[in-house]
């Protein structure tokens, strides 16, 4: 049977049987930033002083110090979040191309097992009928109500609107379904390009008075500082009308992004840790003991893992780690694991060639990752790199000739992913306006 047929078969049989009410289960509060890279986090070791009150959450749970993204774009990242799907088979590869319709996910399970769910999200490329994610939500709205840079780049949300109408949605629904468990999430689009200067932050960074504060770097810090303030008025707001002990918060970013390092700035289009690697921890005080986790972990896990924090077992076709039972001291962790990854085109062009093979034609790299090996293959050249990442945390020095060819592992990885994208090459052609494209354009996702 065809991949895509078995997803679909699976799917039916999976929502058929999950109606009902939840018992007892906790609220989660998913926040999610775009962008975020791991080190520029002082709990990920940056010696600024960007973001307390992540480190101050992340504090109080289960900090993953090795977890990265299955792809280092926003949408595709962000749908495989939610399915346990890597892009290849839910078909969102590029920012543009959106996901299969009637997709399981753990947002439209919580819902049918009780749970209100919402979702609030700042990134342009994230409206459903770009990206087509409002289908796993009761409530999904676009944040688009600001300009960045003096109207100079299309609306966005800021992580103050953000929290506003997150906060409305709130109390709505404490007040309307008191006692009734909630699933929201919260996506915020800084730091994402082009990065903005935060004045009211400069002095916190030590960026007060010094002669270079407008740098893209520093730029890009304090946009990860205003981020990190925000957050944490969204903690407090939640805090004083919930009870943190019924609510699991999650913290993740879809991806990093890439600083001047290979010579590259931005995200999508390699597999460099500056892109993959990506904070992530789950905080449910009073339940699971605070604790750093170094295992590899991807964003891939939080489906299952926020299932079972849900009292519900995940489906067999979800391919993430179900944390729950390793961090509960009930399971171990699976020694060996091998973590693969994609990176794709930034987005379509709205060009007549978009249309025919958006997503085969898209697919850039592939890559592995076995203990701290890694391994990357360009398919547009038929590139190689391996990296030892213990002793070459900057990839900057490959143990094989980049003409030596993939690795067995590798090669069928990326057959597999071919196969994929060709099957998903029949969902119908994207449809973006001049808006879309000028949004895509001033975003970096189209050169």
């Amino acid at each position: 049977m065809p991949r895509r047929s078995l997803i679909a078969l699976l799917t039916a049989g999976a929502l058929a049987g999950l109606a009902g009410a939840a018992a007892a289960a906790p609220n989660i509060l998913l926040i999610s930033v775009d962008t975020l890279r791991a080190d520029r986090l002082s709990s990920y070791g940056y010696n600024r002083d960007t973001s307390p009150r992540i480190d101050a959450l992340l504090a109080r749970g289960v900090r993953f110090s090795r977890a990265r993204t299955v792809e280092p774009l926003t949408a595709p990242a962000l749908a495989s979040m939610l399915t346990s799907l890597p892009p290849h088979e839910h078909g969102s590869t590029r920012n543009g191309l959106r996901v299969r319709d009637n997709l399981t996910s753990f947002s439209k399970i919580l819902g049918l097992r009780g749970y209100e769910t919402a979702a609030f999200v700042g990134n342009w490329t994230l409206q459903d009928r770009i990206s087509g994610l409002a289908e796993h939500f009761e409530t999904y709205e676009s944040i688009l109500n600001r300009r960045r840079w003096f109207g100079l780049v299309r609306s966005e949300a800021s992580a103050s609107d953000l929290n506003e109408i997150a906060l409305d949605w709130l109390d709505d629904h404490l007040d309307d379904k008191p006692g009734k468990p909630f699933l929201l999430w919260v996506h915020y689009v800084e730091p994402h390009a082009p990065y903005r200067l935060h004045p009211a932050v400069m002095g916190q960074l030590g960026l007060q008075g010094t002669t270079d504060a407008t740098g893209a770097r520093n730029r890009y810090d304090s946009e990860v500082a205003f981020v990190d303030l925000h957050i944490g008025r969204l903690l407090d707001e939640v805090a004083e009308r919930v009870p943190m002990t019924d609510t699991v918060v999650v913290f993740v970013a879809d991806h990093g992004e890439s600083l001047g390092e290979h010579g590259y700035w931005g995200h999508g289009r390699h597999l460099y840790d500056a892109t993959l690697w990506i904070p992530m921890g789950l905080v449910w005080e009073g339940t699971l003991e605070p604790a750093v986790r170094d295992e590899p972990a991807l964003i891939t896990d939080l489906a299952p893992t926020l299932m079972s924090v849900a009292g519900l077992e995940p489906p067999e076709f979800f391919q993430g780690l179900d944390w729950l039972p390793v961090l509960r001291g009930e399971a171990e962790f699976p020694e060996g694991r091998v973590t693969w990854y994609q990176a794709h085109r930034g987005a379509v062009t709205g060009k007549p060639e978009d249309g025919v093979r958006p997503r085969t034609r898209g697919l850039l790299e592939v890559g592995r990752i076995e203990g701290e090996v890694k391994e990357i293959l360009r398919v547009t050249n038929d590139r190689r790199w391996l990296f030892d990442l213990a002793a070459d945390p900057s990839e900057t020095d490959s143990k094989v000739p980049i003409t030596s060819g993939p690795s067995p592992e590798l090669a069928a990885w990326l057959e597999k992913v071919r196969d994929g994208l060709a099957l998903a090459d029949d969902l119908p052609p994207p449809s973006l306006s001049e808006d879309d494209l000028d949004a895509l354009r001033d975003l970096g996702y189209i050169d």
